[in-house]
């Protein structure tokens, strides 16, 4: 049945709904505007457009990127597909991957693309693997490895050239000029929070000589990079498929603020 409304509750009524309005407006910016305020879509979502590598292991399929390696096209070297959109410095990425258990790959960025062998990229890589024994740590593909495992937050120490070869400071693949700072949990438990052969949201941070890789809104690794010999401050983007039996990756939702 219709209420009449005085006309001290009516000015009540007008009086707030402004601020209804507002509060809820702040509210809605505040939830869904700041992580995507800036961020450029890279992937089309239908071609491949704007990247390269060799077809014979990437495609689109679903509205996703596929890497894959079937028992025909078994791989000798790692491969990647290279986004050719540019040569990021400093960068957010954001995106969502799947995996199968045998899978091996990564994103690497600032990164150098090879000369003599095609479609081999350099660099940083957040790495990615179905079993998820390495998905989250910070790998540098072809140079110092492991610059931190899931869970470490490091300081690589600055290099000179007199400091000797960068092989002679590898042991059991990992760099061993670095100091482990702090914990951002026990890498066990840091398992628990990444999906095996499901979607996982993944947010990589470079800015200046610090490195962010979250796994599911979770901060995975953390590494300040003081070499200058070494690191890179700037370079290639792409995804890679790693030698290995054959396996998929799915990488979709790409997305880049600069």
């Amino acid at each position: 049945m219709y209420k009449k409304i005085n006309s001290f509750q009516g000015y009540l009524i007008l009086g707030f709904l402004p601020l209804f309005i507002i509060l809820a407006g702040y509210k809605m910016a505040d939830t869904n505007e700041p992580r995507q305020k800036g961020f450029v879509q890279i992937f089309d979502g239908k071609t491949l457009n704007g990247w390269e590598g060799d077809p014979a292991y990437w495609r689109v399929e679903n509205g996703n990127i596929v890497g894959e390696i079937t028992p025909a096209t078994l791989l000798k070297r790692n491969s990647f597909l290279i986004w050719r959109g540019g040569m990021p410095d400093d960068f957010e990425l954001t995106l969502e991957f799947k995996i199968t258990q045998a899978g091996n790959s990564g994103i690497n960025y600032r990164s150098e693309e090879l000369k003599d062998i095609p479609y081999a990229l350099k660099g940083y890589q957040l790495d990615i693997d179905g079993a998820n024994r390495y998905t989250g740590q910070n790998y540098e593909e072809r140079g110092r490895t492991t610059l931190a495992y899931r869970g470490q937050k490091t300081i690589i120490k600055a290099q000179n050239t007199a400091n000797g070869t960068v092989q002679s400071k590898i042991k059991n693949n990992a760099w061993t000029d670095l100091s482990v700072t702090g914990s951002l949990g026990e890498s066990d438990a840091l398992l628990q929070k990444i999906k095996s052969e499901d979607w996982n949201t993944c947010r990589l941070v470079a800015k200046g000589n610090r490195l962010q890789h979250y796994i599911n809104g979770i901060l995975m690794s953390d590494v300040t990079d003081n070499d200058k010999v070494n690191g890179k401050s700037k370079g290639m983007l792409g995804m890679q498929v790693h030698v290995g039996p054959p396996m998929k990756v799915e990488y979709r939702k790409i997305m880049i603020k600069q």
